[in-house]
């Protein structure tokens, strides 16, 4: 590799490194906060939850990777051209694959880590999170029954114990339940106990009131000796380990099992996961091939033109959205499997016909010229309201 070509190389993945982590960082915090519920509603410790959000990392850096690429390529090239360095190539006759190769190494080795990733270290740690979620949940009896605590069992029911008593009784017990539509039920009793049989678990109340009011606005208050309340179905829901496609290993999608409940309902749920993860490790190419057809040529800076960052991901993204489309109807229509790779084998050749024969991949000039009025106007508005401000500001001074 030349001088050239590494010093192109070393400026790209310095800027990828940080658009990755950086981005990286943003998404992860969306999805983190999705699953705060896990401390609050399961009463689990800081470790559980940070161990929870660390595994969702895998899931992302597919998604983020051919981004990050986008950015650190379209920026490089882009800062070569303002500092006259890619003109200066030209003109000492470097061709265009001097800046090609080592873009085009760096987008190799980005596609190969998202491939491993996407094929080996995603669906274990999506395994691992399913059943630190699972058994996070399953020792629902634990949660109940701490004092003071006002605990989520289930979508709409909800359950607070005010004290716990001797022998095991539960004392100021209050329920919450509204998952019947139009229905709304407040149990309170004064004193219970868990009874446990088996697999049987039933929360029995004593000397309490039933409250239940529809829409309507009718309210009917029910008293009883003694009433009994089934966890079991919250027991087993919360403890088994459901498995999406998204869930299981590359192997496993190619060879299922045939008991598969899952597979036997939507086998092409399963087959249509195997083509994105056998896609997807392509868009840093893709991207890649973008970004060096918007940005790697040298230009004049007083050519109108949209910036090649703006460009680039503007392009990136459009691409990005159709393969996303084609691989989220692949599942109900089989023939959309076809599109989830045509999208990135069109994409890369528009981009190569594009870089081969010479020519930069823009938006209409149009779009730059209207940018460009719009950016001066913004300007000029800016300056006067500054100037404005300023001229308030000595005026209040002479005055004083």
């Amino acid at each position: 590799m030349k001088v050239v070509e590494r010093y192109i190389m070393r400026r790209a993945l310095a800027v990828f490194l940080a658009a990755l982590i950086w981005t990286l960082a943003i998404v992860w915090t969306t999805q983190v906060l999705a699953r705060i519920d896990l401390v609050t509603d399961s009463g689990q410790s800081a470790l559980t939850f940070f161990e929870v959000a660390a595994l969702i990392i895998p899931s992302i850096v597919p998604i983020v990777v051919p981004f990050a690429l986008v950015v650190a390529v379209a920026q490089t090239l882009s800062a070569m051209n303002s500092d006259s360095e890619l003109a200066v190539l030209s003109a000492a006759g470097a061709s265009r694959w001097t800046i090609v190769r080592p873009i085009m190494l760096l987008a190799l080795a980005a596609s190969v880590f998202s491939f491993a990733v996407d094929n080996g270290v995603d669906p274990y740690a999506r395994q691992k999170n399913r059943e630190l979620v699972a058994s996070s949940r399953a020792d629902l009896l634990s949660l109940i029954i701490q004092e003071g605590t006002f605990r989520k069992i289930d979508d709409g029911l909800f359950l607070q114990i005010g004290e716990r008593l001797p022998d095991n009784r539960l004392g100021g017990i209050f329920v919450a339940d509204s998952r019947e539509e139009g229905v709304n039920l407040i149990y309170y009793a004064k004193s219970g106990a868990i009874i446990e049989s088996g697999d049987e678990r039933v929360l029995m109340m004593n000397d309490g009131v039933i409250h239940r009011k529809t829409l309507a606005g009718d309210l009917s208050v029910i008293r009883f000796t003694s009433y009994a309340f089934d966890l079991s179905a919250f027991m087993s829901a919360s403890s088994e380990v459901l498995l999406l496609p998204k869930d299981r290993t590359t192997q496993y999608l190619l060879n299922p099992s045939p008991n598969d409940k899952m597979f036997q309902k939507r086998p092409n749920k399963y087959l249509a996961e195997v083509h994105q993860r056998f896609s997807e490790w392509s868009y840093s190419l893709v991207f890649a091939l973008i970004a060096l057809a918007v940005a790697g040529d040298a230009r004049s800076h007083r050519e109108a033109r949209i910036h090649p960052l703006i460009t680039s991901i503007a392009i990136a993204l459009f691409v990005r959205w159709l393969g996303f489309f084609a691989a989220g109807n692949a599942d109900n229509i089989p023939q959309y499997a076809y599109m989830v790779y045509g999208v990135p084998i069109v994409a890369s050749a528009v981009a190569t016909w594009f870089i081969v024969s010479n020519r930069t991949m823009e938006l209409p000039v149009a779009w730059a010229d209207w940018m460009t009025n719009f950016a001066g106007r913004f300007g000029d508005g800016w300056s006067a309201l500054k100037l404005r401000f300023a001229r308030r500001g000595a005026s209040g001074q002479g005055a004083g």
